[in-house]
């Protein structure tokens, strides 16, 4: 054996008896540290000084908390409505719209006024109020009491608007009906101050001292008229027993007492909401009127209708004086396990308590609900002879003071992992004893209380619905898993993650439960005790509506949308988003843009990956909408895509648009597209937890880096957008915040000819480095859940899409009133100015090169990005979405009549004049690719920023070089 070998094998198991020592040293510290932990007693472990686990203090059931002693003196106090004492952009009428005695209230102000309460105590507040013309949503206002926001609450209050059909429904070509649009039928309208998500069935009732007090609206959103304002209690509503003894039998006797009347669902007269519109069901063989493949508009209600305080109205007659009973052909198939309440009002007013909870249950057919006794017999409704109307108004019913328990319990258990996390950290040592109860005893004796809770509301949840459901079930295991944390409080640290997930879950259920969809085929208004026909679907009728349906989907088109046109004017336009999206746009084309222009327009709705093959085989469309913002550019090198720019009136489109926004879509002089969405970011934070841990919201980027540090000794997290970001299953990187910095610093990303990337200018290498230092030195998150981390609290505060704001509005009503939004971080300048700069991201527009007709292309373009088509397109979308579907229209004007408040708008303006453009280039698909493959060298291998951007500025200035030698450009 050589002596090299020897050493060789001598070095071998000096380094093993090395390692050894080393694994064996860790174990034995690791076991004696564990030892010493469990060793240790309540008396060697002193609590962590910390406040203790309450619920919020500014909610309405907190105020009703501290005022629980107090009276509710039956005095009506009427104010004196023209008499203010304050008043900013008001105006006072003697008379106004058929009323006397009025003030206005613009979009924007305040009107103040000084009332004297003979004697203290809690009262209801109402008014009539009539909407004025404005932007078409629903108005907000703010009420103060003495100069003070009672509650968080009373800082939305919502009227709605009065809406009805314009006109009869409509059929196309292809024998399908077209709902009508809808306009605007303002009147008075009376009602209570209450809570707009509906979780209190009674009014608001505000505390007001003896003597002078103060009431302050303030304006929110949209101009009102208001009259008739009483300070007093709503009256209590009689059983039915005491409501028909009230009346004489003998003034109401039915002589045809077979009489029934049928009226349509979606011949409503009236409507709180423009979405509350007529829709079709060809799901069974007995809607009116029927067809198993054509639309035919037989119902109202859906999906839109689930809102409290929604109404839908109708008007019946009825022949003479008499008693008369009310049924309902509906049909509640989208919560299983649940029941959808409506509050039944007979000409304007609830006659007795048992009509204000309707219950719809659960059923996937049709079925009769009658207003009726617990024991199936109908109440009897005494009609003079003559018109009448019926409402039917969303009310969340029992369900509603169990949301209420369930957002407050959801709360106080978001502060009881937020709590945890402050010792454990996001990450917690599975290895490591943390001795949660003995450290945090009133953790401990949260999670006892929130368990009684829990189970309280497991109890009447049942009791509500006469069932467990899926979202009964997700309130019970949130239950368990508590027990399971105090039986072994060991078993904490590694069940924080699911612990989370849990608690997302309680707000998804809460959602769930908020909502209470329903449809509408028809009303009976009948004699009391005549017989009515039989509603439902026969075995043979159902085999035979199967049959239809089947044979019709060999026949009908369904991925064409409305009127099918081949003669004239044509032209076909292809839609890349969602079917919803297809079918406002082309309801909207069919009502309004073809009997305008005399231009038919057939629309289909495609995948994103089927629009090049179609282009390539010469079968494309005319127009591309939704297109995603590189698109435009990818087809104009390839001489597949319009100059929009040649059009005359170009310059008049384009100026209801940010100049930035036309950035992306520039080639060679050429502008290929035009904009439809824009997205673009802001400043998310929590209010109540940046005010807990003494942080205060910052302005510059400098400023961020001071936060971070107090942040993480609270173990939470700034949110940077994400780099390592995942959309449905795809690596889909967000890298706006390195874009944001460099942009900020007055960099740009490529040069003015797009033949090379500017990444390796000094500006571009000190916002990569700075920007890396979030991860090397902060070791900030590159994937996340920001909604479910800012609701907990462990992500407080961060940068993301300003659309996250309407899905936290909805997914997050337990924090609602505790965050705000702000401008990004900017970069401050030698001038002392602040630079917020930010790209963005969007969908836009394009003709495409082989369409048929320019002119008539173009002019169908400038319809649709238009502020008027936006508008309308906007809001149809967020009433049939939700809000948390708000449309971002990249379109200046329309974005003003878009459902903001005054407050919220005024921010996204402001962020929206630093959006900057970025250019797209032949071979640009690799400039983020290597941007993120930069990142990762640095974040996660710990090279050095600059030599590393450096580099791959270098491989993507080649592809770009490649790119434009393979397509014959220029490259000098």
């Amino acid at each position: 054996m050589s002596v090299a070998s020897i050493f060789k094998k001598k070095s071998f198991y000096f380094i093993l008896l090395i390692v050894s020592a080393i694994i064996g040293y860790s174990i034995y510290v690791r076991i004696a540290n564990e030892r010493y932990e469990a060793s240790l007693t309540s008396e060697d472990i002193k609590p962590v000084e910390t406040e203790e686990i309450v619920g919020r203090d500014d909610i309405y059931s907190a105020y009703l908390e501290r005022y629980k002693e107090a009276s509710k003196p039956n005095h009506m106090i009427v104010v004196d409505i023209k008499n203010y004492s304050l008043a900013e952009k008001t105006d006072a009428y003697n008379e106004y719209l058929g009323k006397k005695d009025v003030v206005v209230s613009h979009e924007e102000g305040f009107v103040e006024w000084e009332v004297d309460i003979p004697e203290a105590g809690l009262y209801n507040i109402s008014l009539d109020y009539y909407p004025l013309e404005g932007r078409g949503i629903d108005i907000e206002r703010a009420l103060y009491i003495n100069g003070v926001m009672p509650f968080s609450g009373s800082d939305t209050l919502t009227f709605s608007r009065v809406w009805t059909d314009a006109g009869e429904i409509r059929m196309d070509n292809r024998g399908n009906e077209i709902r009508p649009t809808q306009t605007e039928a303002p009147r008075w309208e009376s009602t209570y101050l209450r809570d707009y998500m509906g979780y209190y069935i009674e009014p608001y009732s505000y505390y007001f001292n003896k003597g002078k007090n103060t009431i302050r609206l303030v304006a929110i959103s949209e101009p009102v008229a208001i009259s008739n304002l009483v300070i007093g209690q709503k009256e209590e509503l009689p059983s039915y027993d005491e409501y028909i003894a009230s009346f004489d039998a003998n003034n109401y006797k039915n002589t045809d007492t077979d009489f029934y009347y049928k009226k349509q669902g979606e011949e409503a007269e009236y409507r709180s909401s423009p979405t509350l519109y007529a829709i079709f069901d060809r799901a069974s063989s007995n809607t009116e009127p029927y067809s198993a493949s054509k639309i035919k508009l037989n119902s109202i209600g859906g999906d839109q209708w689930r809102v409290a305080g929604q109404w839908i109205e109708w008007e019946f007659e009825v022949p003479e004086d008499g008693f008369y009973n009310i049924s309902f052909k509906a049909k509640q198939n989208y919560n299983r396990g649940m029941v959808s309440v409506r509050t039944v009002m007979i000409d304007g007013q609830t006659p007795f308590k048992e009509a204000a909870q309707l219950e719809f249950k659960y059923n996937t057919g049709w079925q009769l609900t009658t207003l009726a006794d617990e024991e199936g017999v109908p109440y009897k409704i005494p009609l003079t002879k003559g018109k009448h109307t019926i409402r039917l108004e969303v009310t969340m019913g029992k369900i509603g003071d169990i949301l209420t328990e369930l957002d407050k319990s959801i709360y106080r258990l978001n502060s009881i992992y937020r709590k945890i996390l402050v010792l454990t950290g996001a990450r917690p040592d599975r290895y490591r004893d943390y001795r949660i109860d003995l450290k945090y005893p009133e953790v401990m004796a949260a999670m006892e209380e929130e368990i009684k809770v829990l189970n309280d509301i497991t109890k009447n949840l049942e009791e509500a619905t006469g069932q467990r459901g899926a979202d009964t079930a997700v309130v019970v295991n949130m239950s368990k898993k508590l027990q399971r944390f105090i039986k072994n409080p060991d078993s904490i640290p590694r069940g924080m993650e699911g612990f989370k997930m849990d608690i997302s879950s309680l707000g998804t259920s809460t959602l769930n439960l908020s909502n209470s969809q329903l449809d509408i085929d028809y009303i009976y208004i009948n004699a009391d005790g005549a017989k009515l026909p039989n509603v439902e679907e026969s075995f043979v009728d159902k085999v035979a509506h199967e049959l239809r349906s089947f044979a019709a989907s060999f026949f009908e088109d369904y991925s064409t949308l409305g009127s099918v046109y081949e003669e004239g004017k044509v032209i076909d336009v292809w839609l890349l988003s969602g079917r919803d999206q297809a079918t406002i746009l082309k309801n909207m084309i069919d009502e309004i843009f073809t009997p305008t222009y005399g231009i038919g327009v057939n629309v289909k709705l495609i995948d994103a990956n089927t629009l090049l093959p179609a282009v390539v085989a010469g079968t494309g469309p005319d127009i591309a909408l939704s297109v995603f913002n590189h698109v435009p550019v990818d087809y104009a090198i390839r001489d597949a895509a319009v100059d929009l720019s040649q059009f005359e009136d170009f310059d008049q489109v384009a100026s209801e648009f940010h100049e930035s926004v036309f950035v992306p879509y520039q080639y060679d002089g050429g502008i290929y597209a035009l904009p439809e969405t824009q997205n673009f970011s802001v400043m998310f934070y929590r209010t109540d937890i940046m005010e807990e841990i003494g942080a205060k919201v910052p302005d510059t980027w400098d400023e961020v880096m001071e936060l971070l540090p107090l942040l993480q000794k609270h173990n939470m997290e700034f949110a940077m957008p994400s780099v390592e970001r995942v959309t449905n299953g795809v690596q889909n990187p967000d890298t706006s915040g390195m874009m944001a910095l460099l942009y900020q610093k007055g960099g740009s990303l490529y040069t003015e000819d797009g033949k090379r990337t500017l990444l390796d200018s000094e500006e571009a290498v000190e916002a990569f480095e700075f920007f890396t230092r979030f991860y090397t030195h902060y070791s900030l998150p590159s994937q996340y859940d920001f909604v479910n981390r800012f609701r907990t609290g462990e992500m407080p505060i961060g940068i993301q899409d300003y659309s996250n704001f309407n899905v936290l509005s909805v997914f997050a009503p337990e924090i609602r009133g505790l965050w705000e939004f702000s401008l990004v971080p900017g970069t401050k300048k030698e001038d002392g100015t602040i630079d917020r700069s930010v790209p963005f991201g969007g969908t836009c527009s394009m003709i495409l090169k082989d369409a048929k007709d320019y002119d008539a292309s173009w002019t169908f373009l400038k319809w649709w990005v238009s502020s008027e088509t936006n508008t309308r397109f906007g809001r149809e979308l967020e009433s049939i979405m939700g809000s948390a579907a708000r449309y971002a229209t990249a379109n200046k004007v329309a974005f003003e009549e878009l459902a903001w408040s005054n407050k919220d708008a005024e921010i996204i303006r402001e962020q929206w004049k630093w959006t900057v453009g970025t250019p797209n280039v032949p071979g640009g698909y690799s400039t983020v690719r290597h941007m993120i493959n930069a990142y990762r060298k640095v974040a996660y291998k710990k090279e050095d920023p600059r030599e590393t951007l450096l580099d791959y500025t270098r491989t993507i200035n080649d592809e770009i070089k490649y790119k434009r030698i393979e397509l014959g450009l220029d490259v000098d």
